[in-house]
């Protein structure tokens, strides 16, 4: 079984939040799964600009559909964990594990039912100041700092270690 956080992008529609997770990817040691169809093409320009030179950095994984990326998790045995605004159980209060994929909808959508059916869990990040939603890159580095700050992972082992 895998060993390593991951996150998952439900097509995505917007090249320079895909760019800043990729970039925020590759800064956390964590790789980035894109369910197409994306709302854009994965080599354009806006994509570069955000991601900037960590785009080369950065592992991606790309999935045809939520078909193949769902046979491909399945395989890996990996955990689903969907963060949603539908949700009740906040993210700050739920155990990860290592090997758990956080999934974030698209930006004008979120995700269909089949695909909020198919999570193990559904996560939500509690907007105290009444707020709609927050920008998906946004969630997405909340959600990875802390899924794997109590794991000890990446950055957090790092800044352990130097103590």
């Amino acid at each position: 079984m895998a060993q390593d956080i991951r996150i998952a992008l439900y097509q995505p529609d917007i090249a320079g939040n895909t760019g800043t997770i990729l970039r925020l990817a590759a800064c956390m040691g964590v790789t980035v799964d894109v369910i197409e169809p994306a709302g854009f093409d994965l080599s354009n320009r806006a994509l570069k600009r955000a991601g900037m030179d960590y785009l080369e950095t950065a592992a991606l994984t790309r999935h045809v559909d939520f078909a193949a990326f769902e046979t491909w998790r399945r395989a890996e045995k990996r955990r689903l964990l969907l963060f949603s605004t539908k949700a009740a159980l906040p993210y700050t209060r739920f155990d990860y594990r290592a090997d758990d994929i956080l999934l974030f909808g698209r930006e004008s959508a979120g995700v269909p039912d089949h695909v909020h059916e198919a999570a193990d869990e559904r996560l939500l990040i509690p907007m105290p100041g009444g707020g709609r939603s927050l920008n998906v890159a946004l969630t997405a580095a909340m959600a990875v700092g802390e899924a794997m700050r109590p794991l000890g992972l990446g950055a957090w082992n790092t800044a352990r270690t130097r103590r």
